[in-house]
């Protein structure tokens, strides 16, 4: 009989070794919670005006961490992501921003706009190089 039992954080390191990726796993999901629930109360029409009219003062009202409030300021999105954000939660900041959700995920990667497009438009990355970071495959 084969003991069928998985180290489960071995199992979740393994989302670690993904190229490019986040995987969105619990840990996260209680380690961002707070950014996700800033990134929610965006979909309120009053609380967007009061977080553009003064994004720090606002963002002090939230039990977020600095570094947290400093990435959201700077729209450092991949630090948001490896924060714990939620790229579906932080696109209510997107939208704050008036920015479509594929423009802004453009800048979480090291390509223009316009390459991200046209990439993205040709089929999207090739999986070659991009299937682990260990392997290099």
């Amino acid at each position: 009989m084969t003991d069928a039992r998985v180290n489960i954080h071995e199992y979740l390191a393994e989302f670690d070794d993904i190229p490019g990726t986040r995987v969105y796993t619990a840990a996260r999901a209680r380690k961002g919670y707070w950014i996700n629930q800033f990134a929610m109360s965006l979909m309120k029409p009053a609380n967007r005006e009061r977080f553009k009219a003064d994004e720090r003062a606002y963002l002090d009202e939230w039990t977020i961490s600095e570094e947290a409030k400093d990435a959201i300021l700077a729209r450092d999105y991949n630090r948001l992501l490896d924060l714990g954000g939620n790229v579906y939660f932080l696109s209510k900041l997107f939208s704050t921003d008036g920015l479509p959700f594929a423009e802004a995920v453009s800048t979480m990667t090291d390509m223009t706009w316009p390459e991200y497009r046209q990439m993205m438009l040709d089929g999207g990355r090739s999986p070659e190089g991009n299937r682990s970071i260990k392997g290099n495959y």
